[in-house]
């Protein structure tokens, strides 16, 4: 069983915006590209779409490695989800949950595939394998904003 790695991005121009999303499949040796856009949303949402489509568009029997820049998804699909589905979509500070549409549908999907999640830093130029990924997402979300 091999290891699917997705790298996503998301991107948005003004926040609230027209935004993007890019996903980077790397599968053994084959790379696939994928980008979207919406109109009227936010970086954040970016980022999330960014991840659902992700894992959509890779999942099957393979695990799968989810890396991210974004510290918002991974934190809050790793760490702060528990909580907002024990209250009611509420956060500590009881206010309810931006983005919960999203945040469930992701939730769904890292349930069914197991997802393990991978935080990258961002804009870097080393010629790591992460950090070239992460920028082809980059540039794939920045090129469906326009």
């Amino acid at each position: 069983m091999s290891t699917i790695r997705v790298f996503t991005d998301g991107a948005c121009s003004g926040n609230p915006g027209n935004g993007g999303w890019g996903v980077v499949i790397v599968k053994d040796s084959e790379i696939t590209k994928y980008n979207g856009s919406e109109n009227d949303t936010t970086n954040n949402r970016m980022e999330l779409k960014a991840a659902i489509e992700g894992i959509k568009l890779a999942a099957d029997d393979s695990s799968l490695t989810l890396y991210t820049d974004s510290k918002y998804v991974k934190d809050g699909i790793t760490s702060w989800i528990e909580n907002w589905k024990k209250n009611n979509w509420l956060t500590s500070s009881k206010k309810p949950v931006k983005n919960q549409d999203l945040w469930e549908q992701l939730d769904s999907l890292n349930e069914k595939y197991h997802v393990s999640w991978k935080w990258v830093k961002g804009h870097q130029i080393e010629k790591t394998e992460h950090s070239r990924y992460n920028n082809l997402a980059d540039e794939l979300a920045r090129d469906a904003v326009k």
